[in-house]
């Protein structure tokens, strides 16, 4: 038996850690990335852009390939009835996300001080750049969570290919977490944090995905009917998060051209994933 099948067989048999142990992996690689501050000392902002857009492309590919086309195709019913679950949960995961961003006080990568989001508050610069990219990664780990607990509801083939599904997300979201790390640690060590406090923030934005990977898992799990609404779910929210954020963000220079050709590159990896491993 293969590594990969060793995977499989694993998740089918512990769903819920293998859920935790995949959005730890996508943790690690932010780590990974945040850990390069110790070998650079800049960041450049076409690379930053690039870096960001290619963020953007995964988390769009995904939306669709690995938590949509799922979630319609495991809705009961023909036509309109059939697509609802999956409107309604992406509606549901967008209004979340929206409620976030306007309560929790942040502030994006290349934005200034006075743009900071969400309620007034008298946090640092960092504070609100760590909650920006929290608030970015809850639903990446929540996507990752959903696939691996959906998973546990079915059998056969169709468990097998949810789990491929799965692992195949949190390649991505690993894939693009690596530079996110980076982009996160890179501005503080700019602001004059020590690299190893720098280090510490750039990791810390994504602590959150393995707690949200493990909550999603355990609510489809324990309550199979919505597993269409939560794979949407996960889906509105990262869409949300890409549009309201990632691309704001890419669109702040002169490097708007690398920034989408990075988007693209992002969208190409991940699709290739998913159909590629499933």
């Amino acid at each position: 038996m293969s590594t990969f099948d060793q995977i499989v067989s694993f998740a089918k048999e512990n769903p819920i850690l293998a859920a935790f142990y995949a959005a730890v992996f996508t943790w690690g690689l932010t780590a990974a990335g945040a850990a390069l501050v110790f070998f650079f000392k800049k960041l450049n902002r076409a690379v930053l852009d690039g870096m960001l857009g290619f963020t953007g492309g995964v988390m769009v590919a995904a939306s669709f390939w690995s938590l949509l086309a799922p979630a319609i195709e495991n809705s009961p019913g023909e036509g309109f009835v059939k697509v609802f679950p999956s409107a309604f949960g992406f509606l549901l995961g967008a209004l979340a996300l929206f409620g976030m961003d306007k309560l929790l006080p942040h502030l994006h990568i290349n934005f200034k001080e006075h743009e900071v989001e969400g309620v007034k508050t008298s946090f640092h610069k960092t504070t609100l750049l760590v909650l920006a990219i929290t608030l970015h990664n809850i639903p990446e780990g929540l996507a990752v969570g959903v696939l691996f607990g959906a998973a546990s509801t079915l059998v056969g083939v169709e468990q097998t290919e949810m789990i491929i599904a799965a692992i195949s997300l949190a390649i991505g979201i690993g894939i693009q977490n690596f530079p996110e790390g980076f982009a996160v640690a890179m501005p503080l060590r700019r602001q004059g944090i020590s690299r190893r406090k720098s280090f510490f923030y750039g990791q810390l934005s994504a602590v959150v995905e393995p707690i949200a990977a493990v909550l999603g898992a355990l609510a489809v799990s324990f309550f199979t009917p919505i597993l269409p609404y939560a794979l949407a779910f996960a889906a509105g929210a990262m869409i949300f998060v890409v549009v309201e954020e990632v691309i704001p963000e890419t669109q702040r220079d002169k490097y708007t051209d690398i920034a989408t050709l990075g988007f693209i590159g992002g969208f190409i990896v991940m699709m290739s994933l998913d159909v590629g491993l499933g």
